[in-house]
């Protein structure tokens, strides 16, 4: 019933900057929070950013400065703008988005199918 989309991810090289984007559609009456996610091989999964529908945002420590998400709740959209980057950011990057389906529904975490960020000279 919703999908979300990302687009973005690649290889780049440190220093590097790579922006992710991620749409979401379907089955969508509102949309509060929507964020990104990432999960390096052996880690488990942790939140890098998020954003609320009137757009204030957090950051994981580590990319305080580096990283900055945006939205647009026009398109349903999400971006990760991602600049200075390190080898430890190298990790599948995930969007996520809480959604209300109907006026009268609960609100539901959706996720995307992922996109690989490798940092690497």
């Amino acid at each position: 019933q919703v999908q979300l989309v990302e687009s973005g991810g690649g290889l780049v090289q440190p220093g590097g900057s790579l922006r992710l984007s991620c749409a979401a559609s379907g089955s969508i009456f509102s949309i509060n929070v929507m964020g990104w996610y990432r999960q390096a091989p052996g880690k488990q999964r942790e939140k890098v950013a998020a954003i609320t529908r009137g757009g204030n945002t957090n950051y994981e420590d580590s990319v305080k400065g580096r990283f900055t998400i945006s939205r647009d709740n026009g398109y349903n959209t999400v971006h990760l703008q991602m600049n200075n980057l390190k080898p430890e950011d190298t990790a599948v990057y995930y969007c996520n988005a809480r959604i209300r389906n109907h006026p009268l529904g609960y609100e539901y975490d959706y996720w995307g199918q992922g996109t690989q960020v490798t940092v690497s000279s």
